[in-house]
């Protein structure tokens, strides 16, 4: 099998588009009012990020919509809540600020796409702001933007992501407890697992 290695060899299967193209000219270096009304309404982020050495990751970021906010048209503020602490993410931010995010808003084909440089604060009265039911984020992401831009509808089109008529039936598919057993060989009941898991949730989900 032959693998492109080049610019060159890249744009010999895909065209370059002119600089007046749509897809060239809708990018934006700070965030306007609809990018703003976007991410007020999105109530999840994929945040992709990669360590000093290469090694690429992406993590999701959900909670209620308008959780991550515009502090003004070029920084966004997004909370971290109580997780697993691998930290993938904030890791990767302390060796290299660059990340690229995509928000989502449920039952919208189009997505908003932000590039830029990323912080982490642990300022006390940020963190408050971002409290849910009392609790403060454990910390705050603050990402400098660079690009923002609205993504088309194809690939969520051409998945229907949101008709529910075309997702897999969930009782046929293995519960997380199932999966974790087999992959880590617990010596522990699938079921078991899945209460565990269901109660961890709920304990920690802020």
């Amino acid at each position: 099998m032959d693998y492109i290695g080049t610019h060159e060899e890249l744009r010999r299967v895909y065209k370059t588009p002119e600089p007046t193209a749509g897809s060239i000219r809708k990018e934006l270096t700070r965030l306007d009012g609809h990018c703003r009304s976007f991410i007020a309404r999105s109530p999840f982020v994929l945040i992709g990020s990669s360590d000093g050495k290469g090694n690429a990751d992406v993590t999701p970021k959900g909670d209620r919509p308008g959780f991550a906010a515009v502090v003004d048209d070029n920084t966004i503020a997004i909370p971290d809540r109580p997780g697993n602490n691998r930290l993938d993410t904030l890791e990767n931010i302390v060796v290299n600020p660059a990340v690229g995010l995509l928000f989502l808003i449920p039952g919208m084909n189009e997505t908003l796409r932000v590039n830029g440089e990323a912080r982490i604060t642990a300022d006390a009265a940020l963190r408050e702001r971002f409290a849910v039911e009392g609790k403060p984020a454990l910390s705050v992401i603050l990402v400098t933007v660079k690009a923002a831009y609205m993504h088309c509808a194809k690939a969520f089109m051409r998945s229907e992501l949101w008709k529910p008529e075309s997702w897999p039936d969930r009782s046929k598919l293995p519960t997380l407890g199932q999966i974790l057993r087999d992959q880590m060989a617990i010596d522990e009941p699938a079921e078991q697992a899945d209460r565990r898991l269901d109660a961890d949730y709920k304990a920690t989900l802020w």
